[in-house]
């Protein structure tokens, strides 16, 4: 049975890991957004207080 033999199983473990931490993190980190965030105001605006009618 091929599931005893460890030589070609852990050869396959083996790379597919090297595959999934060196080829892909870096294909996934150059992927650019087309909508890049803009940036926002840093000035507050001033709140008013409510009028209620009632009080």
């Amino acid at each position: 049975m091929p599931q005893l033999s460890p030589a070609p199983w852990f050869a396959i473990f083996t790379f597919s890991w090297l595959v999934f931490l060196i080829v892909i993190p870096p294909k996934i980190l150059n992927h650019t957004y087309p909508n890049t965030p803009s940036p926002q105001l840093t000035q507050k605006t001033k709140a008013t207080a409510w009028n209620w009618p009632w009080s």
